[in-house]
């Protein structure tokens, strides 16, 4: 049985969400679709499906200002989906596991590629609490010498958080690149309780671990990542 992480300190509300984070989450919610009580605005559209944080709302408004528990938004399940997992993620993260995936219908999972196998492997075994390195995560997906292209598939993301390439690092315990820049990545990890250091497969389940020892490959074996 897999082992509940505390809530670390930057997550409890004397600790709020940072700014960044924030704005970064608001350039997701491009669309408004009706709701009861207000608007609800998000990403919602036939081939991409729900994306980034959603809020009622009666006039644009930041991401934070309101909140939005899936219970009180109705509309289509996706979206009620989407919000029940950011919602539990970011207010009570030992309940994340325990809830379904939103559909993903981006066409970057709907063809075999490169990508498509790191983003899957990515959010199926890296679990909350734990990081991996871009080699490891490239040795996941089948090449171990493919770090580089492990970064341009975290580049190419198009559901951060709820396919967490913010729990991708540097071999070296450099945080690395990320999309949202690297106050929120650094924010992001302090949440799901990681501290500086080396990378570890360990975390909670060691799920990396089993992966990569299948795959014939050990985080010591493994070359320093890149950024």
């Amino acid at each position: 049985m897999q082992e509940k992480r505390p809530s670390p300190s930057a997550s409890s509300p004397s600790c709020p969400i940072p700014q960044t984070l924030q704005e970064t989450l608001a350039e997701l919610l491009l669309q408004k679709v009706p709701g009861p009580g207000g608007l609800i605005r998000g990403l919602v559209s036939p081939v991409e499906g729900p994306r980034g944080l959603l809020s009622p709302c009666s006039h644009f408004c930041s991401a934070m200002e309101v909140p939005a528990p899936a219970e009180v938004l109705g509309g289509p399940e996706p979206l009620m989906q989407c919000t029940a997992w950011l919602n539990a993620y970011f207010h009570q993260p030992e309940a994340v596991e325990e809830l379904p995936v939103p559909a993903l219908h981006h066409p970057i999972f709907q063809q075999e590629s490169f990508t498509r196998q790191v983003l899957w492997k990515l959010l199926k075994v890296v679990k909350f609490g734990e990081v991996i390195s871009y080699q490891q995560l490239a040795a996941l997906a089948g090449n171990p010498k493919a770090a580089r292209a492990v970064g341009g598939a975290m580049r190419n993301n198009p559901v951060p958080i709820l396919i967490p390439c913010h729990r991708v690092v540097c071999s070296s315990g450099a945080v690395g690149n990320y999309s949202g820049g690297l106050a929120v990545k650094e924010w992001l990890l302090v949440h799901e309780g990681h501290r500086a250091g080396k990378p570890g497969l360990g975390g909670s389940s060691g799920l990396a671990e089993a992966w990569l020892k299948r795959a014939g490959a050990t985080s010591g074996s493994l070359p320093a990542g890149r950024n």
